[in-house]
Parts: structure tokens; C-alpha cells; sequence
């Protein structure tokens, strides 16, 4: 999934947030979004880790770990990476009926759970969720 060396070659990079002063005046968004040459470059450091803890929502000690709605993550960054935005969507909408509404509200445990995150920052997943798909 991603691309192979992907984890290698690009860092890990979230947008910045829109100034607390500025923010509070508005009911605009306060997360900034990457340009889709970064979130694709994000999508692409997602490594075939052969078991992606990501996406298998369970408990351990009573906290979530990876993804409570099953979201085959992967996948999607593969699809993300490669640039096929509508079908990275339909991939998303066949776990997750409101990704637009979940992708704001959710903590990420799935960030937590990157395999990556062993011995680098994981996979930026949450910030590809929030985008609002380009049209392919």
C-alpha cells in the first residue's frame, strides 16, 4: 500500500491551525488543509506493514486501538496516494456512511495504532479525512 519506500522519503506533516484570536471571531474552520500534492504524499508513506493495526478497532486495556468503524485504511492511502480521489471515497463510504462528519469528530486512534509509529510519526490519517474530495 503507498508507496514502498514512502515512509522512507516524506516526512510526516500535518497543517497548522488558524490563529486562536482570528478563530474565535468565526465559525470557519480552524484547521488549515494540505494542498493534494501533500496529502498524496502523505497517503504515500503509508508502508505495506502486513498487519495494519490501523483499521481493527479493538480495546486493549480499555482503549480504543485502531479505527473503531473499520475504515480499511491502507487501501484508501493507496488510493489517496495514487491520486484516485472518487475511488479512495467510495472505498471510505464502504465502512463509513458520513467520513465528512466522522473525519472531524474523531480522535484517530488509528494514528496510534501505524505501525510506522514504532520508530517514526505515524501515518498522517485524520488530516486526509478532513479534505473535501477533489473531483476526478
Amino acid at each position: 500500500m503507498g508507496k514502498p519506500t514512502g515512509f522512507i522519503e516524506y516526512l510526516r506533516e500535518i497543517p497548522a491551525d488558524r490563529a486562536p484570536l482570528e478563530r474565535a471571531r468565526d465559525w470557519q474552520e480552524f484547521h488549515l488543509h494540505l494542498p493534494e500534492d501533500k496529502l498524496r504524499s502523505q497517503g504515500a508513506r503509508c508502508m505495506d506493514c502486513g498487519v495494519p493495526f490501523c483499521h481493527t478497532g479493538t480495546l486493549i486495556s480499555g482503549m480504543a486501538s485502531g479505527c473503531p468503524i473499520n475504515n480499511l485504511i491502507p487501501e484508501w492511502n493507496d488510493l489517496v496516494y495514487r491520486g484516485l480521489w472518487k475511488e479512495a471515497l467510495e472505498r471510505l463510504h464502504k465502512t463509513n456512511n458520513f467520513p465528512e462528519f466522522t473525519g472531524r469528530v474523531c480522535p484517530a486512534p488509528c494514528e496510534g495504532s501505524c505501525v510506522l509509529g514504532i520508530n517514526e510519526p505515524p501515518v498522517t490519517i485524520k488530516q486526509i479525512t478532513l479534505i473535501t474530495f477533489p473531483s476526478s
